[in-house]
């Protein structure tokens, strides 16, 4: 009998698997490699510094052996995170991407310029929406519930935080990704400048209606 996927909180040995999932998503979620070499540029800007400075909102999605195949991770202060991945992450991956003095030439510079900027997270347009998060999942275990029950927990997790409003930035060509989102009742929030991105957001309140369409994973509930 095949073990059944379930949630539960990020642990430090699952940092490799998560590192993967980003990765292997992080293309307009497809696999990332051709673009990006450098299998750690990736995880260093959108997963591994949310894991480290917020665990406690670091959630994953165990494929019932132990590993770790989707995970969404955020914080429910983003200029704070904002000045703490200056003040803290930023001095520990510097050495592995200094920053640049130089124009960028090609995909993987572009990141290491917004991994020296972390300004770029805070936009005004946002400021009624505090949080952010990133989520994402294998291939494999997409359309099957669990993304949907990875967002509830993190919004729970955000709610009993007293956090009202979240948002997420998307690159707005990855259309199944909106449709995800959509139907999880984010809506557009309009930025002056939002380059590659849209922005979404929503309430953090999951409701009944919110939690019985949740159960997913193994049948665990989200709360």
């Amino acid at each position: 009998m095949n073990p059944s996927p379930f949630l539960r909180a990020y642990r430090s040995t699952d940092r490799a698997a998560v590192a993967d999932v980003c990765v292997s998503t992080a293309d307009e979620g497809g696999d990332s490699r051709a673009l990006y070499p450098d299998e750690e540029l990736m995880p260093t800007l959108f997963a591994e510094p949310y894991c480290v400075l917020e665990p406690e909102l670091a959630f994953v999605l165990d494929d019932g052996r132990g590993r770790a195949v989707g995970y969404v991770v955020g914080t429910g202060d983003t200029a704070g995170f904002a000045a703490r991945f200056r003040d803290t992450w930023i001095p520990r991956v510097a050495h592995r991407y200094p920053a640049p003095t130089t124009p960028p030439r090609t995909p993987a510079e572009v990141m290491i310029g917004l991994l020296h900027t972390p300004e770029r997270m805070v936009l005004p347009e946002l400021a009624g929406h505090p949080a952010h998060l990133h989520i994402d999942l294998l291939p494999d275990f997409q359309r099957r519930g669990h993304g949907r029950a990875l967002m509830h927990t993190f919004l729970t997790a955000l709610h009993d935080r007293g956090v009202p409003m979240v948002h997420l930035g998307m690159v707005t060509a990855n259309r199944p990704a909106r449709a995800f989102y959509d139907r999880l009742g984010f809506h557009e929030i309009p930025v002056a400048d939002p380059g590659p991105l849209t922005y979404l957001g929503r309430r953090t309140a999951v409701d009944d209606a919110d939690r019985a369409q949740g159960r997913g994973s193994g049948g665990v509930p989200v709360a």
